[in-house]
């Protein structure tokens, strides 16, 4: 017969056990906690909703590629505007009446696009929003996040729910295959009318989008309905897309659409600081 041990060490508990969280059986929790962790945060910070930047991870700033980083003068255009734009934005939200933080600019979290955006956020002094992904290359976060709100997801799915559960409008900038999976991915949701809201999408840079998507050849060939142009609208400067999200994002100042300015808002209750006012999708 085997030997009975005189004593058996304590078996780690089940959320302590990082062979069992790491494991498949484990990936329900893993996922969980990409939701929960999250949502946790943006209530202490008092997120209320957010302008997302999507672009390209690989874009320099003018003074970068002056300095001898790689890009050309209309990619490095692009940086610069992205910035501008967030900050303009910014500066707008800040003026904004009420307990929570609106409009905060969120994006990636990584290099390119993405940094100019938290960039022009922190340049107002606004909080910004990074949603970084663990990946083997490109994606480290950048060093204007707002700290208490720089996020790493595992799982690109959980990384997207979060990019579109707050966002009451989006800025797509030039970019690669990543830019136009996640701006694909919003347009789907709201073409379908799974969003229980309307974002406001810009599509910066007509000429740059109009070369690598013909909207025309969709249209003829029954892709899309030519309702569907609808969805989004195109900008080429700063200003221009500021008036477009502006407009956009009106509606939501206050439950008649007017935008007001209240000089000094009473201080939050302790219910409204339970968590962000979401908008959820559609059951």
């Amino acid at each position: 017969m085997p030997e009975t041990p005189e004593s058996l060490p304590r078996a780690p508990l089940a959320y302590q056990n990082d062979a069992f969280l790491d494991s498949n059986d484990g990936r329900i929790l893993r996922i969980l906690a990409e939701y929960q962790e999250p949502l946790a945060r943006f209530r202490r910070e008092r997120i209320e909703d957010t302008v997302v930047f999507f672009g390209s991870a690989r874009f320099r700033s003018s003074e970068e590629i002056a300095a001898g980083a790689t890009g050309t003068p209309e990619t490095a255009a692009y940086f610069d505007d992205a910035r501008t734009l967030a900050r303009m934005v910014s500066e707008w939200a800040k003026q904004l009446p009420g307990p929570r933080h609106r409009f905060v600019i969120t994006s990636g979290g990584g290099p390119g696009i993405m940094e100019a955006a938290n960039q022009g956020a922190c340049d107002a002094g606004a909080k910004t929003i990074g949603l970084n992904i663990k990946l083997s290359h490109e994606q480290e976060p950048n060093r204007f996040i707002t700290p208490a709100l720089n996020f790493e997801f595992h799982y690109f799915f959980m990384r997207k729910y979060w990019f579109a559960y707050l966002a009451k409008a989006l800025v797509v900038f030039p970019g690669g295959f990543g830019t136009l999976d996640e701006m694909f991915e919003i347009l789907t949701l709201a073409q379908t009318n799974k969003l229980a809201k309307k974002i406001t999408v810009v599509l910066y840079g007509a000429s740059y989008w109009k070369s690598v998507l013909n909207f025309e050849v969709l249209i003829a060939n029954g892709a899309i309905a030519r309702e569907d142009l609808a969805l989004f609208q195109f900008a080429d400067t700063p200003d221009d897309a500021f008036g477009l999200l502006q407009t956009g994002l009106e509606p939501y100042l206050t439950p008649t659409g007017e935008s007001v300015t209240i000089p000094d808002a009473p201080a939050p209750t302790a219910q409204q600081l339970l968590g962000p006012d979401i908008s959820p999708t559609r059951r």
